[in-house]
């Protein structure tokens, strides 16, 4: 078709369309509701209106919209019977106040309650039907389809996400909603839900509680199950937070919805089965629980420890389905117990519910009775409709929920309490004053008051009451049925350290165990070691490491070993540093009393050959060579056989700086006499020959001088090293790591190597010189047993050095003295004894003439 053949269809389309506008201009303009209006199931006129939205059933019938004709009204299946409950309560708490003198006098409350049937979509349709009403109401001048709203405020929803999406569809109208079973943390954001309030503590603080409760228990390597909803999803998102905090680990976290294919929750089982933890959080709404009981059941997964949350912990109908005692010794947390006087008669007297016109509530008392109205084929009774529940047991006359009852009854006083203040209510109220939600809202979120069994209701600034929980240990009872036991408190106003209270009751635990579950990922590391995270696992997963030594931890599941204080060392268990044993050369042990018995013995022996000299000191062979430097040098050596002793015993800060100085100078004094005698010897060979007056150079007073010169220049030295940097008291810890070297420092090593080098020039002077002399006559020859001394002097000195340097703590003093002792030795015995062996054995010998002798051929 060509668009001129088309032109004539479109004129005649925009003539319709302009007269369908100019009718419609003629009309009054009129507000209409689209599509089908919604009318309450329960209602009952008053001066003020109240709204509720609970579900009365708990599903509905799924059906396949083709979007080519108007979708059915949603059917809804599956009767709830506390859905009534809390509509009853709510409805108890109107008829209250509406007969007391003391809240709002001559003022009486109506109200209209809805059926959500658990579904989001039509909780907020009916949240809509209540703020709108369903009549159609005309224009006014001032704006289009403005009228005021039909309810004052709204009881309800039950569950978290059903109230966050009618709470955002309603918050700007600022309509008050308070819900008595929502628990969602996120729903205290006042920038989302600013109308929304609650008489059921936040999620935010139960969920912390659940971690203070694991935490106490030490239950470290845990299980989570949630809701997958914003319930389950953000109280568990909390209690994670709240947990990695407290160091507890969760082995798996999973989700599941009630209306999940099977698939899914098997793998939840198989997931449980493989697990290690025997602790299993359960974040899950009552519903969801009772799926999962079932399949558990199936399974027979039995011995796992299930910490629960308010929503089923609490609930007699859970309890009821769990016919295989899997959550025996269940604990969790639950709203406190209340009792409001006259409710239970209230809530159990349904025959007003039965004049009711509305089909649900025929569905209700047939079910509730088990009869029908219309009789059917089969042997099922007949409703008269004058039944009564005596002898009925069932969820409705269960007052199990009594607490979650108590919150509906509080929402509807808070309501009542905000209207008594704006109106002015004392003996009557004002009629006149114009009611809008904003201001109820503001007034409901300042009350304070006291119900009559003396319960206080305030909200915080997010709309929350005070956080109190009770804490309920499932003990199963001889009769099969569970007995839900308090066994302590939660009050989250307290500071952090006493929010968790815990009476002095025995616990039953899972499998009726009377010992506390023991679920961790690793035990924990004892004193003695440290934590070691294992790869790729959480921090609860670890190997114990024993500490190092030198190291130790006393605490258990220490993450780090404390290196020891140096003078400490750690014992060995590596739980504690005991002091280190100090190591000196000791006059106690075996090696220190040998040197030291070695010293004394060069001592004596060194005044027993100046006894023997002094005896025979007129003898010729004392009187040969000078026996003034003979004496001298036996004083000098009884000197350093002597201060051997200053190296043994425990360091001090003046045996530090005697034993090398007076070693030091003591064996200078012994050199420089040798070397007098040298000396000596040499020049008496060169004065015996024609001419010579060599003698008279060296005589008495200069080898006395000589002496007194070499050992002044070794005082200077020493004098030096003392001043400048002097030797000192030194731990050493870096010798053996679980021992105290007590040693001399040297302070100075260059006045220390001074000293000894001082003293092997002056030795390796007089070896040279006692060398030229070897070939002396026999018989007068001194000379070769001054070499031999020498030698031995030089030799010792010599691997003195490396020895020293290479030997570990007391060790090198051990080496130093026994250097000191043997070159005295080597003195003493080479110059000495075989003149002694010629005084006291050979005193034929001992002449002049034997003297001045060539000797024997």
């Amino acid at each position: 078709m060509t668009s001129t053949q088309r032109w004539p269809e479109q004129c005649w389309a925009l003539l319709q369309l302009l007269l369908v506008v100019s009718f419609s201009r003629a009309e009054e303009p009129v507000c209409r509701h689209r599509g089908d209006p919604e009318n309450p199931q329960l209602f009952k006129d008053g001066d003020i209106m109240l709204g509720g939205i609970f579900s009365f059933h708990s599903s509905w019938k799924d059906r396949q919209d083709t979007y080519m004709h108007k979708p059915l009204p949603l059917q809804c299946t599956s009767l709830n019977f506390r859905g009534f409950q809390f509509a009853q309560a709510m409805l108890f708490a109107i008829e209250e106040i509406n007969n007391s003198t003391d809240l709002l006098p001559g003022i009486s409350l109506g109200y209209k309650i809805y059926n959500a049937c658990r579904s989001i979509a039509r909780g907020v349709r009916v949240a809509l039907a209540l703020a709108n009403g369903n009549e159609d109401a005309s224009a006014l001048s001032e704006g289009p389809c403005t009228s005021p709203a039909q309810v004052q405020a709204i009881m309800g929803e039950t569950s978290s996400s059903p109230c966050m999406a009618i709470a955002t569809v309603i918050g700007p109208f600022h309509i008050p909603m308070i819900s008595h079973f929502a628990t969602c943390a996120c729903l205290s954001d006042k920038v989302k839900y600013p109308s929304f309030l609650r008489t059921i503590p936040s999620d935010y603080y139960q969920s912390r509680a659940l971690a203070q409760l694991v935490k106490h228990f030490g239950w470290t390597w845990v299980g989570a199950i949630r809701t997958n909803d914003d319930y389950g999803n953000n109280g568990m998102a909390t209690f994670i937070e709240i947990a990695q905090q407290l160091g507890i680990c969760l082995e798996y976290s999973v989700a599941f919805f009630r209306t999940d294919p099977p698939d899914k929750i098997q793998k939840i089982i198989n997931i449980i089965k493989a697990s290690t933890s025997k602790v299993i959080v359960a974040f899950l709404s009552h519903k969801d629980m009772d799926v999962l009981i079932h399949e558990l059941s199936y399974h027979n997964l039995t011995g796992y420890q299930w910490v629960g949350s308010e929503s089923w912990i609490f609930d007699y109908q859970t309890a009821s389905m769990d016919r295989h005692h899997i959550l025996d010794g269940a604990i969790g947390l639950s709203i406190p117990k209340a009792q409001v006087s006259g409710m239970r008669e209230f809530m159990l007297d349904v025959k007003p519910l039965n004049t009711s016109s509305n089909e649900m509530f025929t569905e209700f008392w047939e079910t509730l009775f088990s009869c029908k109205f219309k009789q059917t084929a089969g042997n099922q009774r007949k409703c008269t409709g004058n039944e009564d529940l005596t002898g009925v047991h069932n969820s409705f006359t269960d007052m199990s929920l009594m607490p979650i009852f108590n919150n509906v009854y509080k929402g509807v006083y808070a309501v009542a309490h905000a209207l008594h203040g704006i109106l002015g209510c004392n003996q009557t109220c004002n009629d006149n004053v114009q009611l809008d939600p904003f201001t109820i809202l503001q007034n409901i979120r300042k009350i304070q008051f006291k119900t009559k069994e003396g319960d206080e209701v305030y909200f915080n600034e997010n709309g929350d009451p005070a956080a109190k929980y009770e804490i309920i240990n499932w003990q199963p009872t001889e009769n099969g049925i569970v007995d839900f036991v308090t066994v302590g408190f939660h009050d989250a106003s307290l500071p952090a350290d006493k929010q968790l209270n815990l009476e002095n009751k025995s616990l039953i635990w899972a499998e009726n165990s009377y010992q506390v579950p023991l679920s961790v990922c690793s035990e924990k590391c004892p004193p003695g070691t440290r934590k070691v995270l294992q790869k790729g696992k959480p921090v609860c997963c670890y190997d114990c490491v024993r500490c190092a030594e030198g190291e130790f931890s006393n605490s258990t599941d220490s993450f780090t070993c404390v290196r020891c204080h140096p003078e400490f060392w750690s014992n060995e268990r590596r739980d504690a540093c005991v002091k280190k044993d100090a190591e000196f050369l000791s006059y106690k042990e075996i090696m220190g009393a040998l040197l030291t018995a070695a010293s004394l013995f060069g001592t004596c022996m060194t005044a027993a050959v100046a006894f023997i000299f002094f005896r025979y000191r007129k003898t010729p062979i004392v009187r040969a060579n000078n026996s003034e430097l003979s004496f001298l040098l036996l004083f000098s050596l009884t000197l350093c056989f002597l201060c051997s002793l200053t190296f043994i015993g425990r360091p001090s800060e003046w045996s530090c700086m005697l034993r090398h100085t007076a070693f030091g100078i003591t064996f200078v004094l012994c050199i420089s006499c040798v070397l007098g005698k040298t000396i000596v010897v040499l020049m008496a060979f060169r004065a015996t020959l024609p001419g010579s007056n060599v003698m008279k150079w060296f005589g008495p007073a200069q080898q006395r001088l000589s002496v007194l010169a070499f050992t002044l220049i070794q005082v200077i030295i020493c004098i030096l090293w003392l001043t400048i940097s002097p030797p000192f008291p030194f731990k050493n810890f870096k010798e053996f790591k679980d021992k105290i070297i007590l040693e001399c420092a040297l302070g100075s090593t260059v006045g220390f190597w001074a000293v000894l080098g001082y003293i092997g020039l002056l030795a390796m002077l007089c070896f040279i010189l006692a060398f030229l002399a070897r070939k002396l006559p026999d018989n007068f020859n001194e000379a070769k047993f001054i070499t031999f001394s020498m030698l031995i002097c030089c030799a010792v000195w010599i691997t003195f050095i490396p020895a020293y340097v290479s030997s570990p703590g007391k060790f090198s003093v051990a080496v130093e003295i026994f250097a000191i002792l043997a070159s005295s030795f080597g003195l003493l015995i080479c110059i000495f004894i075989p003149k002694c062996y010629i005084i006291l054995l050979k005193p034929e010998k001992n002449t002049k003439k034997n003297m001045m002798g060539k000797g024997a051929p």
